[in-house]
């Protein structure tokens, strides 16, 4: 398909990409929805294509937003990589058991909260790799995109739901507390993301609140969650943009990606504050409102 992308489509893509990634409300849905809302008929029609320009623009904004997030988070991140060398340190002496044994006390807090979020990590990483492609290319189409942002509203309004219902009775775990097995169920929760219209932060903070964790750290985990899976991801697609599916967009990814970054950073600033005190059903009424609306709309 001839790559057809203007600056502008670029940078509001960009920003969408980075606002939607981290907000509950999908930025895969986004970016099947506003482009078709404002007629970008040339990037609509690219989006199911089983090969076409628009994905491997959508690479570069995911790197973007990886680093954007790496760098709100970049003080945790660099703790997690010194206590990562720090317990391989230790390999010699304890064994190499000792870099799962998380209730040795052996083992400090940082190094556990690094292997857990590993864990949490690979059954989106497997899924991905082999079911992303072909769900991109059956769902990313905007009445379908409608259709399950309208689920994740549901679903939100439905974690805050059964959140409240258990009320009282909830002790709260904190973040260092998680386990792997717990993780493993949180961080599956992304897989639901695959669908274009479902949130990777929105099912991952539900799934969290859902497993004893509060608002403030189920976002923190589910954004720590997101920043390997997506730099990951971005990285192991990055070459396709240097290959003739780039030619003619490569500049305009690169402003997409910085407007990804800035975009996502300020996100997260924004809601990590905003989930100290408050809740997702704001995001689940505006996904539900909103995927009901394009439902009409596009049907």
């Amino acid at each position: 398909m001839h790559a057809s992308l203007t600056y502008f489509q670029a940078i509001v893509m960009g920003l969408i990409q980075g606002i939607t990634e981290l907000f509950p409300v999908s930025s895969l849905g986004h970016g099947v929805l506003v482009p078709a809302l404002l007629g970008w008929h040339n990037l609509v029609n690219s989006q199911s294509a089983s090969q076409s320009f628009f994905l491997v623009f959508l690479v570069g904004l995911h790197v973007g937003t990886a680093v954007g997030l790496f760098a709100y988070y970049r003080a945790t991140w660099f703790a997690l990589f010194r206590a990562f060398f720090r317990q391989l340190a230790k390999v010699p002496e304890h064994g190499v058991s000792s870099l799962w044994r998380l209730n040795s006390p052996n083992t400090d807090a940082t190094y556990r909260l690094l292997f857990v979020l590993a864990v949490g990590s690979i059954p989106v990483g497997l899924a991905g790799l082999f079911l992303e492609h072909t769900l991109r290319v059956l769902f990313a189409k905007p009445l379908a995109a409608a259709v399950f942002l309208s689920i994740n509203g549901v679903i939100l309004l439905l974690g805050e739901g059964l959140r409240r219902t258990k009320g009282r009775h909830v002790r709260y775990t904190r973040l260092s507390a998680v386990g792997p097995s717990r993780a493993l169920v949180i961080g599956s929760s992304q897989i639901l993301a695959l669908l274009a219209g479902i949130s990777r932060s929105g099912v991952t903070m539900v799934a969290g609140l859902l497993n004893g964790l509060d608002h403030e750290d189920s976002a923190n985990f589910a954004f720590l969650l997101a920043t390997p899976v997506i730099l990951v991801a971005g990285l192991y697609k990055l070459p396709s943009l240097m290959g003739t599916l780039g030619n003619g967009v490569r500049a305009q990814t690169l402003v997409g990606a910085l407007c990804a970054m800035l975009a996502a950073y300020v996100a997260v600033r924004f809601l990590t504050r905003w989930f100290t005190t408050r809740t997702l059903i704001p995001f689940g009424v505006y996904s539900l409102v909103a995927g009901l609306a394009c439902v009409v709309r596009f049907a």
